[in-house]
């Protein structure tokens, strides 16, 4: 709903696209300025689902150019719309 976008478009775009997932754990580091993470990136997928474990910073947004952190909230997921759903806003609005 919040994406102003009708159920019955979601299930055609997604009917036949094959799904992925990747596990990325990184164990505490006594030499945090060792650790190297994941690169910046956009998530090319339509929904990323994350969860910041342990209350530790780490995750950031970029934003108008700027690299923003994301303090995590306990028990909590992060949801981050991807490159995916980007293109079919844009297209959905255009047309």
């Amino acid at each position: 709903k919040a994406l102003k976008i009708k159920t019955n478009e979601l299930v055609e775009l997604f009917e036949d696209v094959c799904q992925g997932k990747r596990l990325n754990y990184y164990p505490p580091c006594p030499q945090p300025e060792h650790v190297i993470g994941v690169n910046a990136h956009s998530d090319m997928g339509a929904l990323t689902i994350l969860l910041q474990a342990n209350e530790i910073e780490g995750l950031q947004i970029r934003k108008d150019g700027e690299w923003i952190p994301l303090k995590p909230l306990p028990n909590a997921f992060v949801i981050n719309i991807g490159d995916m759903l980007e293109v079919i806003d844009i297209t959905l609005i255009t047309t």
